[in-house]
């Protein structure tokens, strides 16, 4: 790895659920180290603990203990408005569900980020429209969700999710509603992303999935059972 700075340390974390009486231990000391401008595939089986550790770095959740650090600042035990200013600034999601709203064009939603952050509606339409043409869709911005293959609309959450410039770019099986052509496409975009210097961490279940990213790191039991570079990516420059 060229790049050694630190973008996520998270050092022994902890997460533990209580269901009824009894103690569900979601992670059970969980350490991970990722850099700038890495390109990491978290994996595990159902429970493992890669959801809950995705709402962990997403911001989305904190541990029961330990820390995390992102982007130099201690996340850990934030509330839930720091820790919503942190989402907004830092991270950028894309989802399975792509998590679209209906009534709105793609240039609205790709826009939507920049409403929380403050910035002018005309610098906002603007933005939003380098981040379609950016993904390939400068010819659908005026499309509304349902006039738009999942393909596409995957697309456009992608978009959304670089309009802030985040820090790092956090997918949750973002192939998961897509057919095996637009699941490589979709590949694809997520590796022009990397290759221009983002940081991407995408969680998934499908080996054909990770495969593409540069590191491998697989969960099991709420610990990480190993972390291994790729040293055969799926998609070669």
């Amino acid at each position: 790895m060229e790049n050694h700075e630190e973008i996520i340390s998270i050092e022994n974390i902890r997460k533990t659920y209580v269901v009824g009486t009894q103690e569900v231990h979601a992670l059970a000391g969980v350490d991970l180290k990722i850099w700038r401008n890495d390109y990491v595939a978290i994996m595990g089986p159902s429970g493992s603990g890669k959801s809950t550790l995705m709402n962990i770095l997403g911001c989305l959740d904190t541990p029961t203990s330990g820390r995390y650090v992102l982007n130099g600042t201690d996340v850990s035990h934030m509330d839930e408005d720091e820790l919503a200013e942190v989402r907004n600034k830092e991270i950028g999601f894309v989802f399975q569900t792509f998590n679209l709203l209906p009534r709105y064009t793609a240039l609205e939603n790709v826009a939507v980020p920049l409403i929380y952050a403050g910035v002018s509606k005309s610098k906002r339409l603007h933005r939003a429209d380098e981040a379609l043409h950016s993904v390939g869709l400068g010819d659908r911005m005026e499309h509304k969700p349902n006039e738009m293959s999942g393909g596409q609309r995957q697309r456009v959450a992608v978009a959304r999710a670089l309009i802030n410039n985040p820090s790092i770019i956090l997918a949750d099986e973002p192939t998961g509603n897509l057919d095996t052509k637009t699941s490589i496409d979709i590949m694809h975009l997520f590796e022009r992303i990397y290759e221009s210097g983002n940081t991407v961490i995408v969680v998934t279940h499908e080996e054909d999935i990770a495969r593409h990213a540069r590191r491998i790191v697989r969960l099991r039991d709420g610990v990480v059972e190993s972390d291994r570079i790729n040293e055969h990516p799926a998609l070669q420059k």
